[in-house]
């Protein structure tokens, strides 16, 4: 298998929705294991909180996540975006509609000065993401 970059986003207690959210956007197969099945925290209010899940998508994509655990630092959103590029405007356009939905657009999606059609928006997690349209140059 060829190395791969996948995204790992961490969450304060509400990892299990932004998975299941996020498996409603990109559809596969999102598997998920707790902190109480693997003994991995002492914290009976952490028992059911995500230790890691993961959603494999149909067309490749890899999505990771995690809640932090109490006794970690978390600051939501701070220091990741994430990037969805291609020329498949309607499956992208798709992606758009469902993350943008409930969130905040900070730069809607349409064309950009390089010629692809571009958009940003913070999804209802405290995510971003970046959506880049495939296009002809001018």
């Amino acid at each position: 298998m060829p190395t791969q970059l996948n995204p790992y986003l961490s969450f304060r207690d509400n990892a299990k929705q932004a998975m299941q959210f996020y498996q409603s956007v990109f559809g596969g197969e999102l598997t998920s294991s707790t902190f109480g099945e693997f003994n991995a925290s002492t914290d009976a209010a952490e028992r059911d909180k995500i230790m890691h899940s993961m959603l494999q998508t149909d067309n490749g994509m890899v999505l990771m996540a995690s809640d932090t655990p109490s006794g970690m630092e978390y600051s939501p959103g701070s220091s990741i975006s994430i990037s969805l590029s291609g020329d498949d405007e309607t499956e992208l356009r798709r992606y758009w509609d469902k993350l943008s939905a409930d969130g905040t657009v900070t730069m809607p999606l349409e064309k950009a000065p390089w010629g692809d059609t571009f958009g940003m928006c913070t999804d209802k997690f405290g995510v971003t993401w970046l959506v880049n349209i495939g296009g002809t140059q001018a």
